[in-house]
């Protein structure tokens, strides 16, 4: 029991000090509320279903952005680690439209798609395509060249190569990228949803903190905090089941 709740202990405490702090110092301020109220809030937000409508909105935004994007990355990523030529034809294309940031695409995707979800997916896969195409990249190319060779001996063809070889030697490095991708993915989303786009959680920080609501605010800020945590630790879990009944890890 105690090393289950060990490691509570450090943000319990951070709580009750910031607790204490609301209380006393900060007491009256308009930007800062207390943990106790803003959990108040969040119950609010429950109640009024205005919490899950804004969680699912964001969560299924990321998820389809992630999708498309991981489906894109791995695709390609496989390309370019298979053929060092066509690595050498996409280096210059790749490292000029990598360092471009998701965000600075906001007002082309909302020009191509308007608000709403599209816009944001479209978004969330631009940032979430480049770790998948990277990391997928990098994985290819280790996977060690006797594999390959065994697939041209029994005749495979390239496609099949790449399914029954190469993806499972990857499997390991692939969920490091996805995890990678679920991160972006949900933080992109939030980002999106605080700069353009009405829908989602991040609206609602907008909606709270422009109304001077600081417990509120606060209350949507720790959500998707439990949010990222509890969509990771999925990953992670998904990670283990996939790479065990793959013969990955003992």
């Amino acid at each position: 029991m105690l090393r289950v709740l060990r490691p509570w202990w450090f943000p319990a405490a951070l709580l009750a000090l910031f607790e204490l702090y609301a209380r006393t110092f900060a007491q009256g301020s308009d930007a800062i509320a207390p943990p106790s109220a803003a959990l108040r809030a969040f119950i609010g937000a429950v109640s009024d279903g205005s919490l899950l409508n804004a969680t699912a909105f964001t969560l299924a935004s990321a998820a389809l952005g992630l999708g498309l994007g991981a489906a894109l990355g791995i695709t390609l990523g496989t390309a370019l680690g298979l053929s060092k030529r066509a690595a050498q034809l996409s280096v210059v294309s790749v490292e000029m439209l990598r360092p471009v940031p998701s965000v600075a695409l906001i007002p082309l995707a909302m020009l191509v798609f308007g608000f709403g979800l599209r816009m944001e997916v479209a978004v969330v896969a631009f940032a979430s395509f480049w770790p998948m195409l990277l990391l997928t990249q990098a994985a290819v190319a280790q996977v060690d060249s006797r594999l390959l060779e065994v697939g041209h001996v029994l005749g495979l063809s390239p496609l099949q190569r790449s399914w029954k070889i190469v993806l499972p030697a990857c499997v390991p490095r692939l969920f490091v990228a996805l995890r990678l991708g679920v991160a972006v993915s949900l933080v992109v989303a939030v980002t999106v949803e605080i700069a353009a786009n009405p829908n989602g959680m991040g609206y609602a920080i907008m909606i709270a903190q422009q109304s001077l609501e600081p417990a509120l605010m606060l209350a949507w800020l720790g959500w998707i905090g439990v949010v990222g945590f509890a969509v990771n630790a999925a990953a992670l879990r998904l990670q283990r089941t996939v790479a065990r009944r793959m013969g990955a890890v003992s």
